[in-house]
């Protein structure tokens, strides 16, 4: 991590911001009737990922790995939103982002792992 200067230089970051383009564009895809439920829930934990990590690095290395916990935590809210949409609505394909949230949460819990080493 010693050429990061920003935290959009952070592979997780890049990541979860393709993972959130890729949730609005599912949330986009559900029914009217959705709107204001599963599509909002999607839209609201999908950006909280990134918003996190980008926060967390801002606020320095102290409060980095608490921000990141809390991303981790929202993607798996995602996961969960994004696996009940595969339930609910079959016609609607989810596995690109399933295939993301996963990945970063990879990154997010290695990460975590050796921050809290130090």
């Amino acid at each position: 991590m010693n050429n990061i200067v920003s935290f959009k230089d952070l592979i997780v970051w890049q990541k979860s911001m393709d993972l959130a383009d890729e949730s609005y564009k599912i949330a986009k895809k559900l029914p009217p009737s959705e709107l204001y439920g599963l599509a909002s829930q999607i839209r609201r934990s999908a950006i909280s990922v990134p918003s996190n990590i980008a926060e967390g690095h801002k606020r320095g290395t102290k409060d980095f790995s608490r921000f990141l916990k809390i991303a981790f935590g929202s993607s798996a809210e995602l996961e969960t939103q994004l696996l009940l949409v595969a339930r609910t609505y079959p016609t609607i394909s989810v596995e690109k982002a399933l295939s993301l949230v996963i990945e970063v949460e990879k990154i997010l819990s290695t990460i975590i792992k050796k921050l809290e080493s130090k």
